[in-house]
């Protein structure tokens, strides 16, 4: 979901040129601002897709525009917005919902939807996957790319550790046993494999998402205005990340979001933990035997749900807004969800995608496709409060403390815990 990939513009250019060939110019044009912060070669698929959907809607012309990541999206794209360019919709993350919402740049999708279609369209996503983009009783974000956290693993290093390589760790226990078993070291004592590695800079507080529900407990409310970072059980699930670096079965300190793909696929780690957007290009890399399961269980299942979804702009004209929904069913119909969910890895964002025979057949040849779809049973909304930024980046701050040896896990936690208080106190 969140890695960084260059650009990949040629099939823009051959959307663009199958426009500019078309007898009349488009009736309606939008510019979309998309993410490039992912696991496989997205922009290419999108390309494709947006290209698909101009030669469907020759009236409609929908230029993307690859902003960098999730962060950097969003910054350009309210940029646009402020400077006056024509921006009627972007693809930003899910949990930017109460930050576009006061800042007044959105619409619900109620706005927006006319007919009895429209609105059971609007009806047919994963409640899990809808939570990041509803509140006020309005829809404001659909979901497209969307993912959970999965546990992957090395089935060779599973058999060479005296492993059943077709059972994964179902308990935070036995993830820390197996992850002792899994750890191999050389004649010097250096560690040349860890048992397991969960990345820590990046996106620390959407792993540690995990590690609270695990642990039977979520970090806010659904509101956006409350947060529970001191919470006994929210403070022990921290201990026990800590701890799996201090036995040696994860390295100590921080472990990088951004190589960590690589570093499972060169047998460096035996597990990892990572976005299910990362699968196809998992697959496809990995020149060993391989699994996907859900993540470990504490005292439940349980992963935070990530990723993107689509939002349209309030300067968006009537007919820009008609457009941009044509545009954003198109891409979420059953057989383009499939597809999509096939070709990266992301969820397909409903249930209907995954009866169609493309996804079914799909899944019965490659089962871990399927891993993500199950977890969200147990899932939860992104952490999403109002002023995120700064709410999201005291519970970072404590995490990579504690987690490089800088605070104990309860002293982090209760100043994240305050700092959150004083942030969200005037929206309560």
């Amino acid at each position: 979901m969140r890695l960084f990939n260059r650009s990949t513009l040629a099939g823009l250019a051959t959307a663009a040129g199958l426009a500019f060939a078309a007898p009349a110019a488009a009736d309606v044009e939008l510019t979309m601002y998309y993410p490039v912060a992912v696991g496989g070669p997205v922009t290419k698929v999108v390309d494709g897709m947006t290209a698909a959907f101009t030669k469907d809607h020759p009236d409609i012309k929908v230029t993307a525009v690859y902003a960098g990541n999730y962060d950097d999206t969003r910054t350009k794209a309210l940029a646009a917005l402020k400077a006056g360019q024509p921006v009627q919709l972007s693809v930003l993350f899910s949990i930017d919902l109460f930050e576009l919402i006061d800042q007044g740049v959105i619409v619900p999708f109620e706005d927006v939807v006319k007919t009895d279609a429209d609105k059971a369209w609007l009806d047919g996503f994963y409640p899990s996957l809808m939570a990041n983009g509803k509140t006020q009783d309005k829809t404001w974000g659909i979901p497209f790319q969307r993912s959970t956290i999965v546990l992957y693993y090395n089935k060779d290093a599973f058999k060479e550790a005296g492993l059943n390589p077709d059972k994964a760790p179902a308990t935070w226990a036995d993830m820390a046993a197996y992850g002792e078993k899994l750890v191999k070291k050389d004649g010097s004592g250096n560690v040349e494999r860890y048992g397991v590695m969960v990345p820590s800079t990046g996106y620390p507080y959407w792993m540690f998402q995990a590690f609270a529900k695990q642990n039977g407990e979520v970090l806010m409310n659904q509101d956006g205005t409350e947060t529970y970072f001191d919470k006994p059980a929210v403070v022990e699930a921290l201990s026990y990340w800590r701890e799996l670096g201090q036995k040696g079965v994860m390295p100590s300190g921080t472990v990088e979001w951004g190589t960590l793909r690589d570093q499972f696929l060169q047998g460096k780690t035996a597990m990892m933990w990572h976005t299910t957007g990362n699968l196809t290009a998992v697959r496809k890399g990995a020149t060993f035997d391989f699994g996907v399961a859900m993540l470990p269980a504490s005292k439940e299942r349980g992963s935070p749900t990530g990723g993107g979804n689509f939002y349209i702009f309030e300067k968006a004209s009537p007919a820009e807004r008609e457009a941009a929904l044509t545009f954003i069913k198109w891409m979420t119909a059953p057989e383009r969800a499939a597809q999509w969910s096939i070709d990266t890895g992301y969820v397909a964002v409903t249930p209907a995608a995954y009866e169609t025979e493309t996804l079914k057949k799909y899944v019965a040849d490659f089962p871990p496709a399927a891993v993500a779809r199950d977890q969200l049973d147990h899932s939860v909304a992104e952490f999403s409060v109002h002023e995120n930024a700064r709410v999201k980046k005291s519970l970072d701050d404590a995490i990579q403390a504690t987690l490089t040896g800088g605070k104990e896990p309860e002293a982090a936690l209760t100043e994240a815990q305050a700092t959150a208080d004083r942030i969200l106190k005037r929206y309560r």
